[in-house]
């Protein structure tokens, strides 16, 4: 892109920072597969404009799931930047002297506590209102979002010993106040409490590579990093059991810290797109649309269809016609075409979002957990063991799994099934569709796509 401004780099130094309200800054945002794009933008721009931004370049869907990750890779984390932070004022906290990166992301997860009832686990939540049993939850996200109430998040996890390479599993208690651990097993007395952090000047990160990078216990790591602090030296390095567990003391570190703040930037994108609907609808159209029927012209007459499974019927088997008939597309002598002819009818996959040519395991693995480990997140991709056959790998309980999609042949015709045959579809995109449907042999229906795009 040809800039007409200054490029100023936006890891100024704090005494920098004057009156940057008149410029235009230029900022740099990554994709996963390397690519990038640099925009101007006003220096009081919010993270939530700059996904806007790249929505609309990009001619993404905008269905409030896209979002900016902060990528700290010498020190192996990342984070959520909120729709409401300052981009600018973000990328001042930068080293001079670091890869730092913000990049343009799919992410479900960032607001599924608001929509999942079973996010935060009842064993690990407790608050002072609770008087008659568990708390429903929305009763829960309201005692998180209203400052008056006390609720709070405990249980064990594996604490790195400042100034050491060694773990140690303690009992920790997360309160508006901030993280402490018990130094007399599961007490909260406050004589028993030490403090750990608050989140006033700090974020919270997700370890990329606690493992390698930290000799963490398990892959669950998280840790609490101040804003000026740019090495190791001053982390909080935590680690949980497992992912809902992580996904949970995480979660409850961002409700603490900016509290409603939260709350609207997940519900104001609903509301917008609402108003436009509205707008957008009109009476008339709408009864136009209610008053459509499904008609039959295979005959001599045309009819209308009035059983609704006929019509469902009907529908479904034009359009697998149309498929058939788009693959065998004539060219100007009237023959198929040399590519067509080749290429098999089940070939369109190619074009759909969901579908990622030659991506490995363990890609597939990591691009499902960037973009959420939420039910129904799925992805399919070619098999590096077969060839000729596809894989399904679906995200459900915070667990991915591959399920092999085999070709099979019958009466001249090539058909796919990941059930062994039970199930038999001509395309991948009929498969998908009616798995998106019907929950089938999986644990659960196919719901979010996973989706790459290039900058």
């Amino acid at each position: 892109m040809q800039c007409t401004h200054t490029y100023i780099n936006c890891r100024a130094d704090q005494n920098m920072q004057v009156c940057l309200s008149s410029y235009l800054l230029v900022i740099k945002v990554f994709n996963e597969d390397g690519s990038s794009q640099a925009v101007e933008v006003p220096s009081d721009i919010m993270a939530h404009d700059v996904c806007q931004l790249f929505i609309l370049k990009n001619h993404c869907v905008n269905d409030n799931t896209w979002t900016l990750i902060e990528h700290l890779p010498h020190i192996g984390v990342e984070r959520i930047v909120e729709d409401h932070e300052s981009v600018i004022q973000l990328q001042s906290t930068w080293g001079m002297d670091t890869d730092s990166r913000l990049y343009f992301r799919k992410n479900y997860a960032k607001y599924e506590f608001f929509k999942n009832p079973s996010f935060f686990p009842e064993h690990m939540v407790s608050s002072s209102s609770e008087t008659n049993g568990s708390l429903s939850h929305s009763q829960l996200i309201q005692n998180f979002l209203n400052t008056s109430m006390c609720p709070e998040i405990h249980g064990y996890l594996h604490a790195r010993e400042q100034g050491r390479k060694t773990w140690k599993k303690c009992y920790f208690v997360l309160r508006r106040s901030g993280l402490y651990f018990s130094t007399k097993g599961t007490s909260k007395e406050p004589r028993h409490l030490q403090f750990v952090a608050e989140f006033g000047e700090s974020n919270v990160y997700v370890l990329l590579s606690g493992r390698k990078m930290y000799g963490a216990p398990t892959n669950f790591g998280f840790c609490i990093k101040l804003h000026k602090s740019g090495g190791t030296r001053d982390l909080k390095l935590l680690c949980a059991e497992d992912e809902q567990s992580r996904k949970c003391w995480v979660t409850v570190i961002r409700l603490f810290k900016y509290g409603i703040q939260l709350y609207q930037n997940y519900k104001i994108p609903q509301q917008r797109r609402g108003s436009l609907t509205s707008l957008n609808s009109s009476p008339m159209r709408s009864i136009s649309e209610n008053s459509l029927v499904a008609m039959d012209f295979s005959g001599h007459k045309g009819r209308v269809i009035e059983n609704p499974t006929e019509a469902l019927t009907v529908a479904a088997e034009e359009g697998l016609a149309w498929r058939r008939r788009s693959c065998h597309r004539l060219n100007a002598y009237g023959s198929p075409t040399t590519s067509q002819s080749t290429t098999p009818c089940q070939a369109i996959h190619r074009m759909q979002l969901w579908f990622h040519h030659r991506l490995s395991r363990d890609e597939a693995q990591k691009l499902i957990e960037q973009q959420g480990l939420v039910d129904g997140m799925f992805l399919l991709r070619d098999s590096q063991s077969n060839l000729k056959s596809f894989v399904l790998s679906l995200c459900h309980c915070q667990k991915i799994r591959h399920f092999q999609i085999v070709p099979l042949g019958e009466d001249g015709e090539l058909y796919y099934s990941l059930d062994e045959g039970h199930t038999k579809f001509t395309d991948l995109i009929q498969l998908v569709e009616f798995y998106q449907l019907n929950k089938g042999v999986l644990p659960c229906k196919l719901k979010h796509h996973c989706a790459r795009i290039t900058l």
